[in-house]
Formats: C-alpha cells, structure tokens, sequence
C-alpha cells in the first residue's frame, strides 16, 4: 500500500470518508476550508496540508470530496492548485456531485497536463460514509478504476464503473432524480394517510411490506415521523443536483417534467430558509399545501 493520498473537502460525506481510509491504513494527507475537521483527523495520525498545491507534491491519488462544480475548479486551478503540484503519476478522483459536462471537460485538463481523473460520485448519505457502504458509480478509464479500487473497497459497498469520462455524473445525476421523486411521493402518502386519520408509522409498516417498499422511506422514516431535519444530505443539495440533472436534460434532448416540478419544491423551501435542513424536509411542503402536520389527531 505504497500510494499516499490526498483527501481535499471534509464535510458531512467527507470526514467520514476519509477517516475510514486511514483506519484502513492509508498514508493520508487532507486539505480543508474549516480547520475544525482537520485538526480531528490530524489528531487521528493524518497530515495537514496548507493548501492544494502542497497537498498534490506530496500524494500520488487525490481525492476531492466538494459542493458543486466551480469549488472543484476551484481547488485544481490557481497559483495554490492541484495543477500546480501534481505529477505524471497522479490519480485524481473526484467523488462531488457536479455537472457531466464539467467533469467531461476537468478531465480532458487533466488528462492534457499528463496525468489522470475519474468522475466517482456516491449514494448512500452519511451513514453510508460513516459504515463504509457507499455505492460508487465511476466514469474513467479502466486503468484509472483498477488503480483506485482498493480504495473504493474501503469507502463503498457496490462500485461499478459505469463509462468513460462524465459516465459516472450522468448516473448520479439519474440517482437524485430517483431518490427526491420517492421523496416527494412519501411526502404524499403520510399526508394523506395522516389527514385521513391513518397512524403514519403503520403507513410506513405497512407501504415497506409491499411494492412500495423502498430504501429511501426506510432510512427517512424517523425523519418523516419525529419532524426531526437535522441534516444527512442537505436540500440546498438535493436541489443543486437537480439541477444538474436538468442541465444534464437539456444537454441530451431529454424531457424531465416531473424533476422540474420538484425542483421548483426544493427551490420554495430554500426560499423559505429550509435549504440548510435534511432533505426528507420535503414532507413540510405537502404538509402545508394540505393544512396539516403528519401525525397530528386534529
């Protein structure tokens, strides 16, 4: 295990990520805007870099863990940038959720200085980071996946390399439309069930027995019932991947009427300052729309 890598982005998926590749014995040195996480992994035998660049000269894999496309551009170019500082022989993998179409261009950048990238977004929200059961959908060349898989092995439980390039972003980008459709179809039913005076948690008993059965009501389902939003994967995130997702639409011809209209959900709870609350926040919509609050007896 000769490779030391580089982790940049410790956030709610980040942390966790990267703890798990120390604890499976990886050299790592990490690089992040707040210190707070840096100074918890340090304390936990990783390295801290002063910025991207320093953290590049001294790793051979680079793993970037960000928001959106411009903070991953962000940290690759500049005076300070991974560009700066990487080698021939660097691996760089960028598991953010970001546009297709930036991570076709951001590896053509790399590929043309000499070096490598893979597009690897994940599933799994948190508690898949903290378990090390992340699904993991990658877009590179086969050269770069065979490299990078021992890693994956540490931080994920189904890895696929799905295509060259941007692959990896198209299938999550279909993932999120997924997930914050079933979302919003919850959101529906517990309304409904629980205005019509239906308990909420034999709803979700029973709606997980049958062919409604889904792994997002399971892992939401206290959410939904304790009105409890603390954030697992934020909806100011959920909604900036849907616009991705839209983006991506439009890009290919494809027609997404249904993740337009809860797009525009999302966009209407941001704009009520629940952008920084957990996704499954999305109930509160149709609880309004409806005039009741799921579990109430009134």
């Amino acid at each position: 295990m000769a490779e030391k890598v580089g982790f940049i982005g410790l956030g709610i998926m980040g942390k966790p990520m990267a703890r798990n590749l120390l604890r499976g014995g990886y050299e790592l040195v990490v690089y992040n805007r707040s210190q707070k996480a840096v100074e918890e992994l340090t304390k936990e035998g990783a390295r801290a870099a002063g910025g991207p660049k320093e953290l590049a000269e001294a790793c051979t894999i680079i793993i970037t863990m960000l928001p959106d496309s411009p903070d991953v551009e962000g940290v690759l170019v500049g005076e300070d940038g991974i560009f700066e500082g990487m080698g021939d022989d660097t691996l760089l993998i960028d598991m953010s959720t970001i546009s297709p179409v930036s991570a076709k261009e951001l590896a053509r950048s790399v590929h043309g200085r000499g070096a490598s990238m893979l597009d690897a977004p994940v599933s799994g929200g948190e508690q898949g980071a903290i378990n090390g059961t992340l699904s993991i959908m990658v877009g590179g060349i086969e050269e770069g996946f065979e490299r990078a898989k021992p890693l994956f092995e540490i931080l994920g439980k189904t890895i696929n390399r799905v295509g060259d390039s941007g692959a990896g972003q198209v299938v999550k980008a279909a993932n999120q439309i997924v997930a914050a459709l079933i979302l919003e179809a919850v959101s529906e039913a517990l309304v409904l069930g629980s205005k019509a005076g239906v308990d909420p948690a034999k709803m979700i008993e029973v709606l997980s027995g049958g062919m409604a059965q889904n792994k997002m009501m399971e892992a939401k389902s206290g959410n939904f019932l304790k009105h409890d939003f603390t954030p697992g994967f934020r909806l100011e995130l959920h909604r900036k991947d849907l616009r991705i997702a839209l983006a991506a639409g439009r890009e290919y011809g494809v027609s997404l009427p249904v993740t337009a209209f809860v797009e525009q959900v999302l966009e209407a709870l941001v704009a009520k300052g629940l952008g920084g609350e957990d996704h499954s926040a999305m109930l509160t919509y149709i609880e309004d729309l409806a005039q009741h609050k799921v579990g109430d007896r009134s």
